[in-house]
C-alpha cells in the first residue's frame, strides 16, 4: 500500500479494536493476579481418610465401663466430631466431657478407658453429607464391615443448644453382621450405642 494514501476507516477500527482487546486482557490478567496474591496461597484440603487396616482390632477391655453397639460389647477405636454448619465450632476442650456425655451418657468415661483416636473435622453442611463422608473416609473392610469385628455409626446429636455430628468406629471380640449404621434422628443414638457401668 502507498504510504501517501489515506488509511481506510475500516482498518483504523480493526486496529483500535485489537488494541483495546489486548489492553482488556492485560487488565483482567493483572486484576486476577492481584486477587490471588491478596487471598494468599490456596490451602490444601484436609485429608480425612483413616486406614482401618492399620488400627488395632482388639475387642473391648476386660474392665471399666462397657460400650455396647446394638447390645454387643465393643471397643471404641475412632471418634470423629464435627460442628453442623459452616463457620460453627466444636465446644471448647474444657466442655468436651459434657459434650461426649450428651452424645451417649457415660461416653466420656469410655473415652478415658479405651483411648480412641479422636479427630475433629471442619464444619459440615448437612448430616447426610457428614455420614457419607465418614463412611467413605473410614471404610470398613469387606462388605461394609459385615463378617468382620468392625462396625461404625454416624449421625447428628444435640449438645445442649448446639447441633453436632459424630462418627464412631468400634471393634468387637469376634466377627458379626452389624456393619455400618446411619443415625437418622437424634433419639436413635440410644438404640445403637449405650454405656453400661462395669462388666459383671
Amino acid at each position: 500500500m502507498d504510504p501517501s494514501e489515506p488509511v481506510s476507516t475500516e482498518i483504523l477500527i480493526a486496529v483500535l479494536a485489537a488494541a483495546c482487546g489486548a489492553l482488556l486482557m492485560i487488565v483482567f490478567g493483572l486484576s486476577w493476579a492481584l486477587r490471588r496474591r491478596r487471598a494468599g496461597p490456596s490451602l490444601p484440603e484436609t485429608d480425612l481418610r483413616i486406614d482401618v487396616s492399620q488400627l488395632p482390632a482388639a475387642g473391648p477391655p476386660a474392665e471399666g465401663p462397657v460400650l455396647e453397639f446394638c447390645g454387643m460389647p465393643v471397643r471404641l477405636v475412632v471418634l470423629i466430631l464435627a460442628p453442623a454448619g459452616r463457620g460453627n465450632r466444636l465446644p471448647p476442650q474444657e466442655q468436651m466431657a459434657r459434650t461426649l456425655d450428651d452424645l451417649v451418657p457415660g461416653l466420656a468415661a469410655v473415652v478415658l478407658q479405651h483411648r480412641p483416636l479422636i479427630r475433629q473435622w471442619p464444619g459440615q453442611l448437612s448430616t447426610q453429607g457428614f455420614t457419607h463422608s465418614f463412611f467413605n473416609n473410614v471404610q470398613l473392610p469387606g462388605d461394609r464391615g459385615k463378617g468382620t469385628p468392625w462396625c461404625s455409626v454416624a449421625g447428628r446429636f444435640d449438645a445442649r443448644d448446639q447441633q453436632l455430628l459424630a462418627g464412631m468406629l468400634c471393634a468387637a471380640h469376634k466377627p458379626h453382621s452389624m456393619g455400618q449404621v446411619t443415625v437418622s434422628h437424634v433419639g436413635q443414638w440410644f438404640d445403637v450405642v449405650r454405656v453400661k457401668e462395669y462388666n459383671e
